[in-house]
């Protein structure tokens, strides 16, 4: 099965009679609208992995399900809002005023069950012109376990999870407490969850009142036709990014690490046809393996997101972000495979992660292949001990507290670039820029557990022009009761990937200390249950390095060694960079050694 993006207009390149200085004015409005919404909803979300690590997006979507504008919206989460908002118009054709849907079924156009959105359909005399939308991971869904990532569930129902097909929560702008009581019902954290929902719907409800003030001061006419010249606009802009790439048909693979139910690894192959005359990008993700019993594969949504993704951060960053831009992008999906559309009743509880960076790290890295100054490396893509799922028992001030929450305290390295070495705050491929770290301080503060440390590693990144940014290491353990830590990590034995000449990153290792002194590794995707005294330690992923690492400036090379990203002995052996260290411990570069070391390579 083709699954078509968007149409492309019959002439891209046709401009309507529009002011030119409101376009970018208007334009630059929406995005705020969204900011305003992100705003509302980070202040306001009660659970850590909302007011902190910031796991949610919000964005506008126009009536006839294109996305419009998503600010810092995370990739994964709105680039297929469209496909959420057509179901809401198919399931609810009498929608009116006041109404908000909660939506987080795979199978309709969500991301994963743990994805909670609030769609909110945004009226003006009485025509609906836009939908607010505000998606937000969960604390807790419901799952027959306390994580949100059931990684070897074999269908939905083993999940467990509470599943809304994009069901009426509010009608004239009131509550459906049946839903409410639903989820109060079934969910671990009841409190959590409503203070979350109420976090959401206000984040949307902020989006609907300020589009309308929005079209009151501007006419529904002139903001219909912005939304039009802004749509093409940005698909002129797509086509003319990729006009100017040269015509190659690429293909990349990954491998995503062995599973009991996938024992050789899920190989992952993008295929990518580059027509620079039509100003297009065919993606074809069909030429892979069928799903599989467990929570790995991807949905419609994150699949189609994944190859976006890859492109995206293969193209000028001034290309807007929305439905007009992609327009310009092909991907092709199979019924049935992991990367493609899932038939009910496969679990897709893991489709914003792991399988999901094998998508889009060789859909960057594919475009290396045009030459020095195109695509990027792979990014670190783990989801170990820094982004474990914890749940217990919190009896601190002589109460039984249940908790359930996901932490985002460690990252993975980002890809060396064409222009610069990888980012360090990368989190991982499909969250870069947005998700934020949690505040040590205050998870000791709202759960009984004890963080040891957080540290980027040496070495860890992969060597290369641009080298990849180092992993993180973390530990932390729980105060006195059990603490029960999920885990979910790739990367352990396909690492992040170097392109022309770059390094692998580090791998992925997990271990636990225990409180009698010994120790044990741990597999990277499972559980454990932490004991007083009992830490899990674990490392996430290193960037992929970017270019030759011999033409790596020694200067920069030496400023590495001083900072602490590499050792002296990695300067000589993987960069060719020969280091004087003076009897104050100050290093220097021994610029005739580094010729004769580099003179030696076989590169």
């Amino acid at each position: 099965m083709t699954e078509l993006i968007e149409t492309p207009t019959e002439n891209p390149t046709e401009k309507i009679d529009f002011d030119p200085v409101l376009l970018p004015v208007l334009a630059g409005r929406f995005e705020t609208i969204v900011r305003e919404m992100t705003n509302t909803l980070f202040r306001t979300g009660r659970s850590s992995v909302l007011n902190m690590a910031r796991d949610f997006s919000c964005c506008i979507v126009t009536a006839d399900n294109e996305l419009l504008a998503c600010a810092e919206g995370l990739q994964v989460h709105v680039l297929g809002a469209g496909m959420q908002t057509e179901s809401m118009t198919r399931l609810h054709p009498e929608l009116a005023p006041g109404d908000a849907y909660l939506h987080n079924d795979p199978f309709l156009g969500n991301t994963h069950t743990a994805d909670h959105t609030i769609l909110v359909p945004v009226f003006y005399g009485g025509q609906h012109l836009f939908t607010a939308a505000a998606k937000a991971h969960q604390g807790d869904c419901g799952n027959a376990e306390p994580t949100t990532y059931m990684a070897f569930a074999e269908d939905i129902y083993a999940e467990g999870g509470l599943n809304f097909p994009c069901v009426a929560i509010q009608r004239d702008y009131s509550d459906v407490e049946d839903i409410i009581r639903m989820c109060r019902r079934r969910i671990r954290v009841p409190d959590i969850w409503y203070g979350d929902y109420l976090a959401t719907l206000g984040a949307a409800r902020v989006g609907e009142r300020r589009i309308i003030e929005l079209v009151d001061k501007y006419g529904p006419e002139t903001v219909q036709q912005f939304v039009t010249e802004w749509l093409n606009y940005s698909e002129r802009s797509m086509a003319a990014a990729i006009a100017r790439l040269p015509e190659r048909q690429l293909t990349a693979s990954s491998t995503h690490d062995p599973i009991d139910c996938a024992p050789e690894g899920i190989p992952i192959t993008v295929k990518l046809d580059i027509k620079p005359a039509d100003g297009k990008i065919v993606v074809d993700l069909r030429d892979n393996p069928d799903c599989i019993p467990a929570g790995f594969n991807l949905s419609q949504a994150t699949a189609t997101s994944g190859a976006i993704i890859g492109i995206l951060n293969a193209i000028p960053e001034d290309v807007p972000r929305n439905s007009g831009a992609f327009r310009r992008i092909e991907v092709e999906l199979r019924e049935g495979c992991i990367v493609g559309i899932p038939p009910e009743p496969m679990s897709t509880s893991l489709a914003t992660t792991n399988v999901l960076e094998r998508v889009i790290n060789p859909v960057q890295r594919a475009f290396a292949q045009l030459g020095f100054g195109h695509g990027l490396a792979e990014g670190g893509g783990a989801c170990g001990a820094g982004f474990a799922v914890i749940s217990g028992v919190d009896r601190r001030n002589d109460t039984d507290r249940p908790y359930v929450n996901q932490l985002v305290v460690g990252s993975n390295g980002g890809p060396g670039t064409p222009t610069c070495d990888g980012w360090v705050t990368y989190c991982m491929p499909d969250a870069a820029m947005v998700v934020y770290s949690d505040s040590v301080e205050v998870l000791e503060q709202r759960f009984p557990m004890r963080v040891s440390h957080i540290r980027l590693l040496t070495d860890s990144g992969g060597a290369g022009q641009f080298r990849g940014a180092p992993a993180t290491e973390v530990a932390f353990g729980p105060t006195d009761t059990d603490m029960t830590v999920y885990y979910f990590a790739d990367f352990a034995q396909h690492p992040a990937l170097g392109v022309l000449g770059g390094a692998p990153g580090s791998p992925v290792t997990l271990r636990r200390d225990n409180a009698d002194g010994s120790s044990v590794d741990l597999d990277p995707i499972g559980d454990t249950t932490l004991g007083a005294g009992d830490i899990v330690v674990g490392a996430e992923a290193g960037g992929g390095g970017y270019g030759d690492p011999y033409l790596r400036d020694p200067a920069l090379v030496l400023d590495d060694v001083v900072e602490g990203w590499i050792s002296a002995d990695s300067a000589a052996g993987s960069y060719g960079v020969a280091l004087i260290r003076d009897a104050d411990g100050h290093y220097r570069v021994n610029e005739e050694a580094t010729r004769t070391l580099r003179a030696r390579s076989p590169r």
